[in-house]
């Protein structure tokens, strides 16, 4: 296993994805198989730089996934995606098998991790205290499911229903989001600082915490996290401290645990930029009707579709706006579909198992094409 996680940082070609034509945003692999069926996967960039980073790690036996949403610049999503997996790795080994305590140990570890770099780059990069990323994992051991998660990208899985309607499907959210947008998120963030009646604000069309950030959980953010910093000169010198009694963010993962059923399809893993177009039963739907290949690029072009539809455009027009730019129209988009076949034969569970062994690495930045080279870059330029 640790030789296919040192492949996390090999060059894109080797992951056998693709440009998706007539959009030079988007990237995609259509089909590939891991222990338990088939996955897809599909990212479109909106950002200067790309900010949602994302990977698929299968063996024989196990299936990681993992999407992770930066905000304030690529910086920690980049981190995450080359730290997260060793650790869980690590922590598997030492505890012989997966577990919720496994996951909580790793986000921590990658957590400490991110603080110890911004502490080293801040005097020659300050601003790499108010860098941050969403954090969504699923893994999939021994017909258990495990959804870890911090900020609002999202699982869904998708099951038959039962009884009548056999031929349709049904959502189930699997993950929260943290966003305080979300009145229980609010309320929970409220209660947890009874003494500020600041500390969600409704600002620019959303609620914020400290009218700053819509997320209540992230790895990274380390200024809203560690009051030292916002005392920081350096870092008041890069933008306006934030007065902290104590954190106001935190990095403690929500984690769901549930044993696969025979009516369970499929799983749809995908940063905010999907969820912000379409909901929940649009997507499941959208998987349930369509054939396999390419499931991932044609939620990425639904979703797309919906946001030339508000804008009164043309899906032709959106694909010609560039990088940057085009942000304004809508944010990153990553959808990792997992189909759930164990349950189905054991001729489509051998298959599988034979040719599960792999790592598929989203590229760093889709302009560049590049899987390693940016990232290392940024390492380079931070420490």
């Amino acid at each position: 296993m640790m030789m296919m996680l040192r492949s996390l940082s090999r060059p894109l070609e080797r992951c056998l994805g693709v440009r998706a034509g007539g959009d030079a945003l988007m990237w995609h692999a259509d089909l590939k198989p891991h222990a338990s069926g088939d996955f897809s996967i599909a990212v479109v960039q909106a950002n200067n730089c790309l900010e949602d980073q994302s990977q698929v790690f299968t063996s024989p036996f196990a299936t990681y996934v993992g999407i992770y949403d930066g905000h304030g610049g690529p910086e920690a999503s980049r981190f995450v995606n080359k730290h997260l997996f060793p650790f869980l790795h690590k922590f598997d080994t030492e505890q012989g098998g997966l577990s919720a305590d496994v996951i909580k140990k790793a986000f921590n570890a990658t957590e400490e991790e991110f603080l110890r770099l911004v502490k080293r780059s801040l005097s020659v990069r300050p601003q790499i205290a108010s860098v941050g990323s969403c954090c969504l994992v699923g893994a999939i051991s021994i017909d258990v499911l495990y959804v870890a998660n911090l900020g609002d990208s999202r699982a869904v899985l998708g099951r038959k229903a039962s009884g009548d309607k056999e031929n349709t499907v049904v959502a189930e959210r699997l993950s929260t989001d943290h966003n305080v947008g979300v009145e229980e998120v609010r309320k929970e963030v409220e209660e947890l600082h009874p003494d500020d009646s600041h500390i969600v604000v409704y600002t620019r069309g959303v609620w914020r915490i400290k009218g700053i950030i819509q997320v209540s959980r992230s790895i990274g953010d380390v200024y809203l996290k560690k009051p030292e910093f916002y005392r920081d000169p350096i870092f008041q010198q890069f933008g306006n401290p934030v007065p902290l009694k104590r954190p106001v963010i935190t990095a403690e993962p929500s984690i769901l645990i549930r044993k696969l059923k025979p009516q369970d399809q499929f799983l749809i893993f995908a940063s905010d930029g999907l969820w912000e177009q379409l909901s929940d039963e649009a997507a499941v739907n959208i998987v349930f009707k369509n054939p396999r290949a390419g499931i991932a690029r044609r939620l990425v072009r639904a979703a797309l579709q919906e946001v030339a539809k508000k804008r009164e455009m043309r899906y032709s027009d959106i694909k010609k706006i560039k990088k940057g730019i085009r942000r304004h129209f809508h944010d990153d988009i990553t959808v990792i579909v997992i189909y759930l076949d164990k349950h189905r034969g054991s001729f489509c569970n051998k298959r599988t198992k034979q040719n599960a062994m792999g790592c598929t690495v989203a590229p760093v930045d889709i302009y560049s094409f590049n899987a390693d080279g940016g990232d290392e870059d940024l390492l380079q330029k931070i420490t």
